[in-house]
């Protein structure tokens, strides 16, 4: 189980204030399925809220700790019927074309041999804001562009 400062648990708590529940716990209770979902919305958004539908305050608390210790969450507030859970998120899959720095973006280019029997070309490639890649695998830049005729007129 995470363990957070209080500093952290605020700040956590002011930013769960806008959430909507996103698994609700229903009569069944705390089945396999439910623990399953909560840990992929746990994956995904880092922070979440859960609904505990059932007016027995013990089995809520008792719930809020099978969830924390199973799925190695933090435990940031229960509130009446909501729980609100936190654990870092896991590392996104990386996307083909990446952010570098100020207007510049990473692509590979991926081209096929020329005769089709030999292993394709892979190359990455730095590209600025107004540069796309080709379905060729050509790197165009973007036109400049039309000034407007009336505005240059009165210039």
């Amino acid at each position: 189980m995470i363990k957070l400062t209080p500093v952290e648990r605020a700040a956590l708590r002011a930013e769960a204030h806008g959430l909507n529940p996103v698994v609700m716990i229903g009569e069944a209770g705390l089945t396999e399925a439910v623990l399953k979902e909560i840990s992929s919305s746990l994956d995904a958004h880092g922070l979440i809220k859960v609904r505990v539908f059932g007016d027995d305050r013990e089995e809520r608390v008792a719930i809020y700790e099978r969830i924390s210790a199973e799925l190695d969450a933090a435990p940031v507030q229960h509130i009446g019927k909501l729980l609100v859970l936190y654990r870092p998120k896991k590392d996104a899959v990386k996307e083909r074309a990446t952010k570098t720095g100020k207007g510049l973006r990473e692509v590979t280019i991926v081209k096929p041999s020329p005769s089709g029997t030999k292993k394709p070309t892979v190359t990455k490639v730095l590209l600025k804001g107004n540069e796309r890649v080709t379905q060729g695998g050509n790197i165009k830049r973007a036109k400049a562009r039309q000034a407007s005729t009336k505005k240059t007129a009165l210039k």
